[in-house]
């Protein structure tokens, strides 16, 4: 099944799998077909059939000195706790900086050394390390410094770092240039020297495997001959949050490490994520949507409004009066962001359509009055909305009073936005510019706004490479109502999860179905009721946020009129009943 444009312009195409390879890991593993061909679509090999669907720690926890340089690192840091040298943390400031500088502040606190943690203030300082932060830390009395979750493309700071007598040590899971930046040590599965096949892990999946390989060195030493070992299995839950907040694939070493950190989770022995959970509401097991819509946008919402170390501060504290204050204070904090968040929106898109960028092969927009917290977050509307990259810049006074902006971009398939940031940067457009591919963050002086909209306009078009702009929505598989049983939909999400990137929740059309009942539900969702054509029983089926929209207009008009519709299986607990519903995610007209 194919749909060439729909009605929320996007191209509908079957996810590839191959036939063969799907039937010998159904015939093999006594799979039911779906589970096979889901598998291969997601370039799960018959080889680690085994690992993806049954990980477990004995089995398959990654050796941490596969990482390039993590021996010596690792050897060094033990010799340095043992001589009592002073170390510090700085971190970035979204889920995946907040998580691991939790890790590493427990770790060394388990250690017998209370390691100050520096966050930078997103709205004064921006991202990255600076030499002023790394002075800071130095009147600590520092003179081991440990970045993580930023840090392998800050040269200026590395040297700085390095005229100061300061150790640095660079824990990263970004891009790196041809040239790194000068440390000590430098830990990224992305260098273009690392051979451990580990470049998806999330920073704070590096920074865990780090302390598990300093406690390795330590233990060998013999620091643990009268004194504990850190538990660092406790800790899994916070590589849990920060994995997946940070949207790294959930496949290959990442897939045990989230599996195994939710059960932790579960447990709720951790002060701060226990608090974070009862703010958030989540009284049962804890899932990845848990995460992505309720926890990791309450941690990051410090930072955007706020205070740049709430969260580090609430996962790494062991007091529950304390945590509950700063879970409450996130909440706070993400209610205003919501707001704030609104208005920007608004503004923004109502500049795209004045401006007449709509078709632009990357959307660039900038605003005075903007809240610089937000940018990346209304760069994803914006790339939502006209399915095209987008960056937003907002304006803010650095620490020597110089007003620069500071930008965020999102990306779609195809398009790797940070490649775009680092060439600009290296053109002499940007201060700063990194990330990932499908999301980054650069600094820019006002002066040269314009420039870089035109050199990443044409950065974006030479990564297409003539094709057109087009939103591809990749289908698993077609189903029908008939089909999508109880039995069905427990299967997959007993088989296939924890979903997220790189193992996204199965997407399904329904072909031909009708629609019925179709009313507006809390004045922003559809919520309708869908049968197969040739009749038989209905599901409830919700569009959510589609009021307003083509796709919305068309299921509250359709009265039992044939529609094809695009989305995934939940089952929907009632007063104690449980029933089958689909989210529709897209919807094409015959």
């Amino acid at each position: 099944m194919q749909i060439d444009k729909s009605l929320g312009n996007n191209r509908w195409v079957m996810t590839p799998y191959d036939a063969r390879e799907a039937m010998r890991i159904s015939q093999s593993y006594g799979l039911p077909e779906i589970i096979g061909r889901l598998l291969s679509s997601r370039e799960v090999r018959f080889d680690q059939v085994e690992a993806f669907l049954r990980p477990r720690m004995r089995d398959h926890f990654p050796d941490p000195f596969k990482l390039k340089d993590m021996d010596k690192m690792a050897d060094f840091v033990a010799d340095a706790v043992i001589n009592n040298r002073k170390i510090g943390v700085f971190a970035d400031f979204d889920v995946d900086g907040a998580t691991s500088s939790a890790i590493l502040k427990r770790f060394f606190r388990a250690l017998g050394q209370d390691v100050p943690v520096y966050i930078p203030e997103r709205l004064t300082e921006g991202y990255g390390p600076s030499a002023e932060a790394f002075a800071k830390l130095k009147e600590l009395g520092v003179d081991i410094i440990i970045t993580v979750d930023c840090g392998a493309t800050s040269f200026g700071p590395a040297q700085a770092a390095k005229d100061m007598g300061v150790d640095l040590i660079i824990l990263d899971h970004h891009e790196t240039e041809d040239t790194l930046p000068v440390a000590t040590f430098l830990i990224d599965p992305k260098r273009q020297d690392d051979t451990s096949e580990f470049d998806e892990l999330a920073a704070c999946g590096v920074a865990f495997l780090t302390c598990v390989a300093i406690n390795a060195c330590l233990r060998d030493k013999g620091f643990y001959k009268d004194r504990p070992e850190p538990p660092l299995k406790n800790w899994l839950d916070l590589v849990a949050l920060g994995t997946i907040a940070d949207m790294v694939p959930q496949r290959g070493p990442n897939r045990l490490l989230v599996r195994e950190g939710l059960k932790q989770m579960d447990k709720r022995e951790t002060a701060g994520m226990r608090a974070l959970m009862e703010v958030c509401g989540v009284t049962k097991f804890p899932t990845p949507y848990h995460i992505g819509f309720g926890m990791g946008p309450r941690i990051n919402a410090g930072s955007r409004v706020h205070q740049s170390d709430l969260g580090s501060k609430l996962l790494s504290t062991d007091d529950y009066e304390e945590a509950k204050n700063l879970a409450w204070l996130l909440n706070d904090c993400n209610e205003k962001r919501k707001n704030l968040q609104k208005d920007m929106t608004a503004e923004a898109l109502e500049k795209v359509k004045t401006l007449g960028l709509e078709n632009d092969p990357v959307i660039v927009v900038e605003g005075e009055g903007w809240h610089s917290g937000l940018s990346g977050l209304v760069a994803g509307k914006l790339k939502e909305t006209y399915g095209r990259p987008a960056c937003v810049i907002t304006y803010a006074e650095n620490e020597n009073g110089v007003l620069e902006g500071r930008g965020s971009g999102r990306s779609i398939e195809g398009v790797n936005i940070a490649a775009s940031f680092i060439e600009a940067r290296n053109e002499g457009l940007l201060v700063k510019g990194g990330g990932h591919a499908m999301a980054g963050g650069f600094t820019i002086m006002p002066e040269m706004i314009e420039p870089f909209r035109i050199f990443v306009r044409k950065h974006v078009q030479q990564q297409l490479d003539g094709q057109p702009i087009l939103p591809e929505m990749t289908i698993d598989a077609v189903a029908t109502i008939g089909g999508a049983s109880l039995d069905f939909v427990k299967l997959i999400q007993r088989e296939m999860t924890p979903f997220g990137s790189g193992n996204p929740e199965p997407r399904f059309a329904l072909n031909k179905v009708r629609i019925g009942r179709a009313d507006i539900m809390a004045e922003r969702h559809i919520r309708c009721y869908v049968s197969d054509m040739e009749g038989g029983s209905s599901i409830k089926a919700v569009a959510f946020g589609a009021v307003g929209t083509a796709m919305g207009d068309a299921l509250l008009s359709a009265n039992d009129t044939p529609l094809h519709l695009a989305g995934g299986f939940q089952i929907n607990e009632w007063q104690g009943r449980e029933s089958v519903e689909f989210h529709i995610a897209d919807v094409a007209a015959l």
